[in-house]
C-alpha cells in the first residue's frame, strides 16, 4: 500500500523539517510514501487542488472534529486496508484556514490526531510518528508499549 501525505503549505520551522525526514526514513522499509505540498491560498482552491490530488484514492483528513483512534486501532486499521488491496491512502493535513464544511463532509473519512487545533507542522510530525508506531505494532517490533 502506498501512502500520500498532502500538507498545505511547507515546513515553517527546521525542526519540523528534521523530525518528519526522521521518520520518513523509518518508514520506507515498511511502505511507499510520498509528500505532496499545496501553495497556502484561498480555501475553495486549496480543496480543489486537494480533491485532485486524491482523485481515485481513500482520502482521509485529519481535523479535530474526526476520529479518535487508539494507536492499537490504527495498526489494526492499516493492517485490514494493506489486506484489503488499497492501492494508495491520501492523508490530508490542511493549512491556516482548515478544511471547510463542505469539503469535511465530501471526505470519505477523518481523524483527529487531539481534539485541540494545533499547527499543522505540529500535526505533521504526530501523524507520521503515529503511522511509524502503527507499522512496528503491526510488525510486533519493540517500539510500542502497551
Amino acid at each position: 500500500m502506498q501512502w500520500r501525505i498532502i500538507t498545505v503549505g511547507k515546513p515553517g520551522h527546521p525542526w519540523v523539517k528534521e523530525a518528519v525526514e526522521l521518520y520518513w526514513k523509518r518508514l520506507q522499509h515498511y511502505s511507499h510514501f510520498e509528500h505532496v505540498v499545496i501553495k497556502e491560498g484561498p480555501l475553495e482552491k486549496v480543496e480543489k487542488q486537494i480533491e485532485a490530488a486524491c482523485a481515485g484514492d481513500l482520502c482521509i483528513l485529519l481535523d479535530e472534529r474526526g476520529r479518535q483512534l487508539r494507536s492499537l486501532d490504527m495498526a489494526k486499521w492499516i493492517e485490514n486496508e494493506e489486506v484489503s488491496g488499497r492501492k494508495r491512502i491520501c492523508l490530508v493535513i490542511g493549512g491556516a484556514d482548515g478544511h471547510s464544511q463542505q469539503f469535511r463532509a465530501k471526505a470519505k473519512m477523518s481523524w483527529s490526531l487531539s481534539t485541540l487545533t494545533m499547527q499543522h507542522d505540529i500535526a505533521w510530525v504526530m501523524l507520521m510518528e503515529q503511522i511509524y508506531r502503527a507499522y512496528t505494532i503491526m510488525r510486533g517490533e519493540p517500539y510500542h508499549r502497551e
